[in-house]
């Protein structure tokens, strides 16, 4: 057996043990609690893993490699903030009486072993940990090679945590390709593999296994400015949306504008002035820089089209004072988040209350948006019953069954 297979090994046995103990919020106390100690380590391999960096990857890149104190202490509030949600597993969802004293269970469930694979952006090593210890899945994480001394030391003070409660295998860090490729194989061990990076690496993954993937492939995010929108707003939201941190999948790429609102040479100056560079081409592109196409268009409908066309179903947003046109945005544009008079920057675990996420998945199966807690969840079926056969149920003098909703709740 190679060694990557006895990693998954591992990995699997970690998971049946961390989703039937009844210390994951203690574990997660001390993971915030170790980062905090460890911080220094964490900081002087980051500055090493910067200074090996600098010029040699897409300054979109450099940035996300960045984790400064602030960057560390939101992760750390993230981690606390997981710990202090209620423990969704074993929790039941639906609860039917099917006869007398033969009642099914519909019971919330950890998916199993995770592969998340991810570029540059270290914070994504804790955040994708606890949101897999709160849910009680195992982790296998591959990180970029620009951020190995930085992963490595977050990896550290995480492993170092779970190891006082008998599951360090249970966050695991793989370190090359080569590893990643034999695991995309391992479809018996490893249940989801959720990559984070850019569209070559994504859609070579999800070419590449048999096991499901969660993620999405690009961050082509919109904001339409109705004819009806304030002209403030309007101004402040598309400056936001691109120029707040352009270097993430939810920062905006088009600004669609009605040709009749009468704001339109103000927000272009606020968005130059920003310091954002604007094209009338490429539609379909994720920039990922200060980089921002611009459309004139003639109406919702036209606007809503565009987005349909150019866009990636990732997160997109109407500036608007008609509420009858911002339902109808809402209702019709087919993306995992529709907002209205807000930033698409809103798209993010941590600020939809999520603790943190472990990516944002475009898919329409399981889990879409953001995907915190919720999105690592699946359910299984509890059939408690007192000698019932299915005989009873069947042939000319069949039972006939109850099916009466006696509890449980959908979260």
């Amino acid at each position: 057996m190679s060694e990557t297979r006895q990693q998954a090994e591992r990995a699997r046995q970690a998971f049946y043990k961390l989703s039937t103990t009844s210390d994951r919020t203690a574990i997660l106390h001390d993971v915030a609690a170790a980062l905090q100690q460890h911080a220094k380590a964490i900081f002087e391999a980051n500055q090493k893993d910067l200074a090996e960096a600098k010029g040699k990857i897409p300054e979109p890149l450099y940035k996300r490699l960045i984790l400064n104190d602030a960057k560390l202490r939101d992760v750390v509030d993230g981690v606390k903030q997981i710990a202090k949600m209620p423990d969704p597993l074993g929790h039941v969802l639906e609860e039917t009486e099917l006869d007398e004293g033969l009642v099914l269970r519909k019971v919330q469930t950890p998916i199993g072993v995770i592969a998340a694979i991810f570029e540059s952006r270290p914070d994504v090593v804790p955040q994708i940990a606890a949101l897999s210890i709160r849910t009680g899945n195992a982790v296998l994480l591959k990180g970029g090679r620009e951020a190995v001394q930085t992963n490595a030391a977050l990896g550290h003070a995480i492993r170092e945590s779970l190891e006082k409660h008998g599951i360090k295998d249970a966050v695991q860090l793989v370190s090359t390709r080569e590893e990643v490729a034999e695991f995309l194989k391992m479809d018996d061990l490893i249940d989801l593999v959720i990559p984070r990076g850019s569209n070559e690496m994504v859609r070579s993954i999800q070419h590449s296994t048999r096991i499901p993937v969660l993620g999405h492939a690009d961050g082509v995010c919109h904001v339409y400015i109705d004819e009806f929108a304030d002209v403030d707003k309007a101004a402040r939201i598309a400056v936001d949306a691109k120029a707040q941190y352009p270097a993430v999948c939810n920062a905006a790429e088009t600004l669609l504008v009605h040709s009749r609102f009468p704001g339109r040479e103000r927000v272009l100056k606020a968005l130059a002035d920003a310091g954002v560079e604007l094209r009338d081409s490429e539609y379909g592109s994720e920039y990922l820089d200060l980089i921002m196409n611009v459309r004139i268009v003639g109406s919702l409908d036209e606007a809503i089209g565009h987005i349909h066309r150019y866009g990636s179903r990732h997160t997109d947003s109407i500036v608007t004072e008609n509420p009858e046109n911002a339902q109808r945005f809402l209702n019709e544009v087919d993306s995992a988040g529709v907002f209205w008079n807000a930033s698409t920057r809103f798209a993010d675990g941590f600020r939809y209350g999520f603790g943190a996420e472990v990516g944002v998945s475009t898919n329409k199966t399981h889990a879409r948006g953001p995907v915190g807690v919720d999105g690592l969840l699946i359910y299984k079926y509890q059939l408690i019953g007192n000698g019932h056969i299915v005989a009873t149920y069947t042939g000319e003098n069949a039972r006939p069954f109850l099916h009466r909703k006696t509890g449980g709740q959908e979260k």
